[in-house]
């Protein structure tokens, strides 16, 4: 039997532990972020855009989140955010990053976000796969633009330009 489709909401405060469990998981894997450890709350809710912020829901569990990233605080780039999408390990590859990646573009959107950039490692072959698929073109690479665990890593640029939004 197959499974439904996950249900996607709003991430919400309560969420915090099981969305912090999913990012410590992605983190460890050391191809999901540079960042080495989780914040708290406080620290999480401070860099990313209050909408949207996304959670899916499988087997009455949170089984994935997305959010944005302002890029910069400079009123030019308003319209402009990074994306985050974790699925939580046993959950990949059934559709939970693109339900949450597919409903965070349409979200961004009505908060008038005109392009979206992930920066990816090259090595996270599905997440550029999956970025792709959702109508993200690949800008470049940014060759060693950072250093974890004393190596230098490259991360791949990949950007959605709305066609809805900061055409005028």
């Amino acid at each position: 039997m197959a499974e439904d489709a996950p249900q996607i909401r709003p991430l919400l405060e309560e969420d915090w532990e099981f969305v912090r469990s999913i990012y410590v998981a992605g983190i460890a894997t050391g191809q999901a972020t540079f960042e080495t450890q989780a914040p708290s709350w406080e620290r999480w809710n401070s860099v990313h855009l209050p909408a949207p912020r996304l959670v899916a829901i499988s087997s009455e569990r949170i089984v994935g989140w997305s959010a944005l990233s302002p890029v910069s605080t400079r009123p030019v780039y308003a319209g402009v955010a990074e994306v985050s999408v974790y699925v939580a390990r046993g959950w990949h590859g059934r559709g939970i990053g693109r339900a949450l990646l597919e409903t965070l573009v349409n979200e961004s959107e009505k908060t008038g976000i005109w392009t979206l950039q992930a920066s990816i490692f090259p090595e996270n072959v599905s997440s550029i796969s999956l970025h792709r698929s959702c109508g993200f073109r690949e800008v470049g690479t940014r060759e060693r633009i950072g250093k974890m665990n004393a190596v230098w890593r490259d991360t791949i640029l990949l950007e959605r330009r709305s066609r809805r939004v900061g055409n005028d």
